[in-house]
Order: C-alpha cells, then structure tokens, then sequence
C-alpha cells in the first residue's frame, strides 16, 4: 500500500474490534497480545491519527478508527472469501464458518449436520454463537444465522433446516397430574403451574393453543421463568412435577415413550413453520456455501 499499512495489519485491527481486546485477537490469530499492541500502533503511526482509545478496562474505536474498520472490514472479508474459492477449486475447503443459533436447534438439529461438516471439510474453522435475540449477523460478524421463519427481515436469502413444520407440545410429570388434575380445555391451563422461558430480549416465549375459537395465548397464573437458554433445565424440572411445559413435541417424544411424562391436551397442540439457515447475499464464501449444499441435501432428503 502506498500509505505503508499492510492488508495483515489491518486485519489484526478487525480481529481486535471483533474479538474485543488485544489478548481475544491475539488468542485468534496466534499472536502474543504483545505483538497485536504493536501492530495497532504500527498502523496509527503510519496513518498519523489515533484508531484506538485505549483504558485500562476496555478500548473503543475512535471517529477515525471507526470509519477505517468500517472500509477494510468488508474488503478484507472480500479477499478472504476469494482466496478461499480459489482454494476450494483444489478439492478443499478453507477459512471459517460462524453461524450465530438459537439454543433451540443445538439439541437435535444442528448437531448431526455440523458433524457431517466437520468430517467433509476438516480444514474449517467452525464456530457457533448461541443467542435468542434477533441479530444483525453482518455486523456481528457471522457467515449466517438460523432462526424460525416468521422472524426473519425480508431481504434475507434463506433455506430450511430440519423439518419444515414443527408442532409444540404440552406436557407434565405424571406426579403433577395426579396432584392436580388433567387440563380438560385449553382455558383450564390458566389455573396450573407452568415452567415457561424469557428471551433474552426480555418477552416470555408465548403459549399458543388451539382452541375452538382457534388460535388463544393462554397467560398461567403461576409460572415458574427460565431464560431460554436454559431449555433442558425446563425439561428437567418437568419430570420433577414443577408444572406443564410448552416445548417442541419432537423433544418430548422419548419421555412419552417411557411414560416420565405425559402428553396434555393434545388436540391443543399448535404448529409452526420450522427453523431456516439465513444469509445476507448469494454470493457466499465456501465456507458457507458447503454447509448451504450439506442443509439443502438434508432438507430433501
């Protein structure tokens, strides 16, 4: 470059903003926290304008900083993916996949197809950010997300992953039962215990029912509130006979089976559509362009 900075130090400066700190960037990019230090003040003495404003507790870009990683950062993106597709020309894929999830498909979906990822394309980097909340996954730094279909912005691509329909279910220990008492209709859900999950946002996940006069959100009077994250835990306190859980029925089918708990009002059980892979642009990185090849022939099939 004319100005003396190198695209490698500039990319030490993303990974610094990315990862939040000196020590997380060194750790990604194998270098000493050291030497990150020095990069960045390599590249702030060229320019001649602080990028960085440093503290002893954290570091935040400044206005010229900002502006500088919010040019590169896409560039440097652009060049990675195309050393990539041309390495992938040879027969392997290389870079990194990150993909931010909710801990809904962690359990039983998404699994098996990182696996079957990670067995056809060993020299990716795989990294997996878990949250509830809807993102922006560009500025998060992710290849793509997955999220349930009713949620998505519209000028997102997307593509199923797993089943394309999904049914929730209600359920209870049959302890609680026999303390309380089987729901006869959706509105005597009003009067039991319920384990129920928050996003994180802050909205408790809501419980549709079907009822006569059709789709009804039921509000339990006494609830018991797990952060969403916390799914298998609200499983566990339903074999406990805490109260009824409202969860995916493809969850629950092994309990029904061995009868540790028992399926309530099931002609109540509601559907919705099931989770989608979604990315901002069809010309994606190789990376992710195989794991789009390893869902769509999951989906057909």
């Amino acid at each position: 470059m004319k100005n003396g900075v190198s695209a490698d130090d500039l990319a030490v400066l993303v990974a610094v903003v990315r990862e939040g700190g000196f020590r997380a960037a060194g750790r990604r990019l194998g270098m000493a926290a050291s030497n990150v230090s020095t990069t960045v003040s390599r590249i702030e003495e060229q320019l001649g304008i602080p990028v960085l404003r440093r503290t002893t507790r954290s570091l935040h870009l400044t206005d010229a900083g900002k502006l500088l990683v919010d040019r590169v950062d896409p560039l440097l993106s652009g060049l990675d993916a195309a050393c990539n597709e041309v390495k992938a020309l040879g027969g392997q894929v290389q870079g990194r996949l990150k993909l931010n999830v909710p801990g809904a498909v962690m359990r039983d979906i998404l699994p098996a197809l990182i696996a079957e990822y990670r067995v056809r394309h060993p020299a990716v980097e795989v990294e997996i950010v878990v949250e509830s909340d809807l993102v922006d996954i560009v500025a998060e730094g992710c290849d793509a997300g997955i999220r349930y279909g009713s949620v998505l912005e519209q000028d997102m691509i997307s593509i199923p992953i797993g089943p394309r329909r999904q049914q929730m279910a209600l359920a209870a220990a049959p302890a609680y039962l026999e303390a309380r008492g089987m729901p006869d209709t959706a509105e005597d859900l009003i009067h039991h215990d319920a384990i129920r999950y928050r996003l994180d946002g802050g909205p408790l996940l809501s419980w549709d029912i079907m009822s006569a006069q059709g789709s009804v959100q039921v509000e339990p009077s006494n609830v018991l509130v797990l952060s969403v994250a916390a799914l298998d835990t609200g499983l566990r306190f339903a074999h406990a006979g805490v109260g009824i859980i409202h969860t995916f029925r493809n969850w629950l089918e092994e309990d029904f089976a061995a009868g540790t708990l028992v399926p309530v009002l099931p002609e109540c059980w509601p559907e919705m559509e099931g989770p989608r892979l979604y990315y901002p642009s069809r010309s994606a990185p190789a990376p992710l362009r195989a794991f789009i090849d390893i869902c769509l022939h999951a989906s057909r099939n």
